[in-house]
């Protein structure tokens, strides 16, 4: 039986005159964008353009919100008080919302942002936040995070559906969470080695963890970072390996 699994990749975190990974290459390969919102990454040209080349492509687009960080590029945890942060994350799916209609497309799911997305793994009062923020901007969308998270929980009670999702190119603690970037292993640049884990992933639904036991995962879809080096080469190969292990790329929302 042919396997089905999403491939996702962070999208459209060029601002301004500053660059950052190949949208237009990308778009080709995933089946989901995740698209900076404006406040980690992203401006609303950038926005627009990049929702133009997914809906293009066919590809589902994700509001990737975020802590307001431009500067850490929202890899730092934001002591906000719910409300702020609720506001803040119905903020930025508002104005990609907005971008969406006028290009003839729509958001189909929501992915938190770096610092966001590893504090409500645990942190309750903002995972709370964060999964009232999606239900208040209403269609049922789902949010993308990690299986056993407060997140999780908090987004479940309120009835918001979530999908698992899991990381071809970082490393993995032996709880199932993803290794602090400030530690050795965070960061897997080998495009083979990536492969084969994202293969064992999808179809075996585990990993290898930076202590060398293995974790069970719920590979629902598979994240490949859009501003790791070689992104483009490690998505490809990554699709090529699963589609020759009869693994289906498709979208969670299609």
């Amino acid at each position: 039986m042919t396997r089905t699994v999403d491939l996702n990749s962070d999208s459209g975190e060029a601002f301004g005159s500053w660059s950052m990974g190949d949208d237009a290459a990308m778009m080709k390969i995933v089946s989901s964008a995740n698209i900076a919102c404006g406040f980690h990454a992203g401006d609303p040209l950038t926005m627009r353009s990049t929702v133009e080349a997914a809906a293009k492509n066919d590809v589902s687009i994700g509001a990737h919100v975020s802590y307001p960080d431009l500067v850490g590029f929202g890899r730092r945890f934001m002591d906000m008080t719910p409300a702020e942060l609720s506001a803040a994350v119905l903020y930025q799916m508002g104005a990609l919302e907005a971008i969406c209609r006028a290009s003839k497309t729509r958001i189909s799911y929501v992915k938190p942002h770096g610092g966001l997305y590893n504090a409500i793994v645990h942190h309750e009062k903002q995972a709370e936040a964060v999964a009232h923020a999606v239900k208040e901007f209403g269609s049922d969308l789902p949010i993308l995070c990690l299986p056993n998270s407060e997140i999780e929980r908090k987004a479940l009670t309120l009835n918001v559906p979530v999908v698992h999702e899991v990381f071809a190119d970082r490393g993995y603690t032996p709880e199932g969470t993803l290794v602090p970037r400030t530690q050795p292993g965070a960061v897997i640049h080998d495009v083979d080695k990536v492969a084969q884990r994202v293969l064992q992933m999808a179809t075996e639904g585990t990993v290898v963890a930076n202590d060398g036991s293995t974790v069970t995962l719920d590979a629902q879809s598979i994240c490949v970072h859009g501003d790791t080096p070689g992104a483009v080469a490690i998505a490809q190969k990554v699709r090529e390996t699963l589609t020759a292990h009869d693994v289906e790329i498709r979208s969670f929302c299609a």
